[in-house]
C-alpha cells in the first residue's frame, strides 16, 4: 500500500512561534472542557458530609469573623453600609478572583500525568478552572444578593443601589481575567522556578489587605490612595460594592485602567504559557 494515498483525520504538528495559538482547536474541544469543569465540581467535596453547602459555610464564617474582629473589636468604618453586606461583598467577589488564581496557577503541577498521556489544548485546563470558580462564584453571590435583599425589604437608608448594577458582568469578566492572566503566569514560571508555589498563599494574602476588602478605600489618606488604585483589583471591588450599596469609590477612569491592565496581562501570560507548554515535559 502507498502511504502517500494515506489520510489522517487528525495531525499533531509541533508549533514553534509564541503566537501559534489554535484558538479554533480549542473550541472544538468545548466538550472536554465541561467534563473539567464536572469532574471539579465533584472533585472538590467528594467524600464530605456538608458536600456543596461548604459553598455557603465558607462566606457565612468569614463573614461573622471580620464583622467581629474589624467591625466590633477594630472598629474599622464600612463607609456607610451595613457590617454584614459590607464584608460579604467584599468576599465574594475577592474569593472568585483567588480561587482563579490559585488553581490555574496549579495547572502544569496538577495535571502533568494527564499531560504526559494524552493530547489536547492546554488551555482548556485553566479556561475550565475559571468556568467552574465562576459556578461557585454564582452560588456565593446567591447569598450576598439574599442578604442584600433584606437589607432593601427592610428599606435600611444606607442602601441606595443604582443603574451601574447592570456593569455586574464587566465586574465578573474582569475579575476572572485577572486571575486567569496571574495564574497562568505564575503556573508557566513554576515549572522553572519551584519557590513560587510557596509563595503564592502569602502573596494573596499581601494582595488582600492591599484591596479594600476589610476597610472602605475612602479610609486612606490622599496622600496612599494612588498606591491602592494601583492594585486593578481594588476599582472593581469598590465599583461592585458602589453598585449594591451607593457607598464605594466608582470610577470609569479607574475601571478602564484596570481592564487596560487585565488585557496587557492576558496577552503577555496566554504567549508565556504557549511557549512553555512545548517543553514543559521535559522540564519536571
Amino acid at each position: 500500500m502507498d502511504n502517500s494515498e494515506e489520510k489522517w483525520d487528525l495531525e499533531i504538528v509541533a508549533h514553534t512561534g509564541l503566537f501559534d495559538i489554535n484558538w479554533r482547536e480549542i473550541w472544538l474541544y468545548r466538550d472536554l472542557i465541561f467534563l473539567f469543569v464536572r469532574r471539579d465540581l465533584v472533585a472538590t467535596y467528594k467524600q464530605t458530609i456538608l458536600g456543596p453547602l461548604w459553598f455557603f459555610i465558607q462566606p457565612i464564617l468569614t463573614t461573622f469573623i471580620y464583622v467581629m474582629i474589624f467591625g466590633n473589636m477594630a472598629k474599622i468604618p464600612t463607609g456607610g453600609s451595613p457590617k454584614i453586606l459590607f464584608y460579604l461583598g467584599g468576599i465574594t467577589i475577592w474569593n472568585y478572583f483567588q480561587e482563579c488564581l490559585v488553581k490555574t496557577s496549579e495547572t502544569f503541577i496538577a495535571n502533568q500525568n494527564l499531560f504526559g498521556k494524552v493530547y489536547f489544548p492546554r488551555l482548556i485546563t485553566p479556561i475550565s478552572i475559571v468556568i467552574s470558580c465562576l459556578l461557585k462564584f454564582l452560588i456565593q453571590f446567591s447569598l450576598f444578593i439574599i442578604t442584600w435583599l433584606y437589607f432593601l425589604f427592610q428599606k435600611t437608608p444606607d442602601i441606595s443601589p443604582n443603574f451601574t448594577i447592570l456593569l455586574l458582568p464587566v465586574y465578573i469578566i474582569l475579575m476572572s481575567g485577572l486571575g486567569f492572566s496571574f495564574g497562568i503566569l505564575i503556573s508557566s514560571l513554576t515549572t522553572r522556578y519551584r519557590d513560587l508555589r510557596f509563595v503564592i498563599s502569602f502573596g494573596i494574602q499581601l494582595l488582600m489587605y492591599a484591596t479594600p476588602i476589610v476597610y472602605p478605600l475612602e479610609i486612606a489618606s490622599e496622600k496612599y490612595r494612588w498606591l491602592l488604585l494601583l492594585n486593578p483589583v481594588t476599582s472593581i471591588v469598590e465599583a461592585f460594592r458602589y453598585s449594591f450599596t451607593g457607598h464605594g469609590n466608582f470610577s470609569y477612569y479607574n475601571l478602564t485602567y484596570s481592564a487596560l491592565f487585565i488585557l496587557t496581562s492576558l496577552f503577555f501570560s496566554i504567549i508565556i504559557f504557549n511557549r512553555v507548554e512545548k517543553t514543559f515535559m521535559d522540564k519536571i
